[in-house]
């Protein structure tokens, strides 16, 4: 697959990206320097990552907008702090009991404890904007989680993390120390602590990288690969950006998804069977693993597997990363204001797929995220120019009969699947709210 065309990997991948995807994807540690990323941007935009996130945005977040557990946690040489002692009650009529403290963060920072912001993509609008552009660059889900440590701090001691990384340094300079997996390829229910022993024995070992990272370098991690990080003689700023990757164990899961349909499979084991008992379950294995090897065996049924693991597939991947934000009320306007001169596009980062109507007739349907629309199959025509992506006037959009157009656009912008130009909130860290949702966690 040609992976030049995907500019938000290329912030956090220098070199060929080709060569990355078939040699290092899931399989080594890549540092790409400030120097080099810039060159293969072909120096089109300022070098680094300060358009994306700053100290200022740190403050921004930590002083203004509200923020509630779990969108921050702080920890000393791996030890996480419990909340209670940086947060507090919201105020009159707020009714919050968990919004953070800001002058507790800063005496716990001063102290040299690092300030974890997670979930930025969530929080932070440029962030959000490389999240969801991420998800469609790699076909993974995406979360980004902001590290702010003291000068010649240490937040997490060694470590694996159950996803892949790209590290992207902000601020200030921070030392990586890396190592090679003791459990290559964990899954998200194989935690590091389960190895405990086996990772404090690989991190006194001779490291695969020793680097320190400066403003604008960024660091690619797969899953499993042991690292801690030290801050220099300041304050240091990365943003972490983890990768939830769909694994071939999800694959199987979905295989096995397909068992609920075999009514033997789900009947009842015997009453009062003891199930801590290896024997008394032995004749109910012998048929699970007899009726499971008869339904992959029957390969008339590979189309109706493909389609339900992409459906389930689909669910996972699509819904990981919201679209662009969008002001509700000026959307509103938009679907009342539709007329000829409405200049209108899709929703950026929006995921979907077009199914045609069936040989036998039938609606066209359109796969969303969270839920699949039915539309005329006349629809067709303008539905292909509105969903192309490139700004376009509805008078300018193709109909087999006069007015699929309007009718048409009318339904999507009401879906949020189109935007007018005004009704999209600019990917500005001015524009960003407190969230309304909980962010994923990662110890990086």
């Amino acid at each position: 697959m040609n992976t030049t065309d995907r500019p938000h990997l290329r912030r956090a991948v220098a070199g060929d990206l080709d060569d990355f995807a078939r040699d290092a994807w899931g399989r080594q540690a890549v540092l790409s320097r400030r120097d080099d990323l810039a060159k293969d941007r072909g120096g089109s935009a300022e070098p680094g990552f300060g358009d994306l996130f700053s100290l200022d945005a740190v403050d921004e977040l930590l002083a203004h907008r509200g923020l509630r557990t779990p969108f921050l946690r702080i920890a000393k040489q791996g030890t996480v702090v419990d909340s209670k002692h940086f947060t507090g009650e919201g105020g009159v009529g707020a009714e919050v009991a968990d919004q953070l403290r800001d002058d507790r963060v800063a005496g716990l920072f001063a102290d040299g404890h690092t300030v974890v912001l997670q979930g930025v993509h969530r929080t932070w609008a440029p962030v959000t904007e490389l999240a969801t552009g991420l998800n469609a660059d790699l076909g993974h889900p995406v979360q980004v989680n902001a590290y702010v440590t003291p000068a010649s701090s240490t937040g997490f001691s060694a470590h694996y993390d159950v996803h892949d990384v790209f590290v992207l340094q902000i601020a200030g300079t921070k030392r990586w120390h890396v190592h090679a997996p003791v459990h290559p390829d964990p899954l998200r229910n194989q935690p590091w602590n389960d190895h405990a022993a086996a990772v404090r024995a690989r991190a006194t070992e001779e490291p695969l990288l020793d680097e320190v990272l400066h403003p604008g370098d960024a660091l690619y991690l797969p899953r499993g690969y042991l690292h801690s990080a030290t801050a220099q003689g300041e304050v240091s700023a990365h943003l972490t950006v983890g990768v939830h990757v769909v694994t071939r164990h999800a694959l199987l899961e979905t295989l096995l998804a397909g068992l609920a349909d075999d009514p033997e499979l789900r009947a009842s084991l015997p009453l009062g069977i003891d199930v801590s008992d290896p024997a008394a379950l032995a004749s109910h294995l012998e048929v699970v693993a007899r009726r499971a090897e008869e339904h992959f065996a029957d390969r008339s049924h590979d189309e109706a597997r493909a389609a339900r693991a992409a459906r389930r597939l689909r669910g996972r991947v699509w819904s990981g990363n919201r679209p662009e934000s969008l002001r509700p009320l000026r959307q509103a306007a938009a679907v009342h204001a539709l007329g000829p001169d409405t200049a209108l596009r899709l929703r950026h980062g929006l995921r979907h797929r077009v199914l045609p109507p069936a040989a036998d007739g039938g609606p066209l349907r359109l796969e969303l995220p969270d839920r699949t629309l039915e539309l005329p199959a006349e629809a067709v025509t303008p539905l292909a120019t509105l969903l192309a992506g490139p700004l376009v006037r509805l008078a300018e959009v193709p109909e087999a009969e006069p007015g699929d157009a309007t009718v048409v656009a009318r339904r999507l912008l009401t879906e949020g699947v189109l935007v007018t130009p005004d009704s999209v909130a600019p990917a500005s860290g001015v524009e960003g709210g407190a969230p309304d949702d909980g962010p994923g966690t990662t110890d990086t």
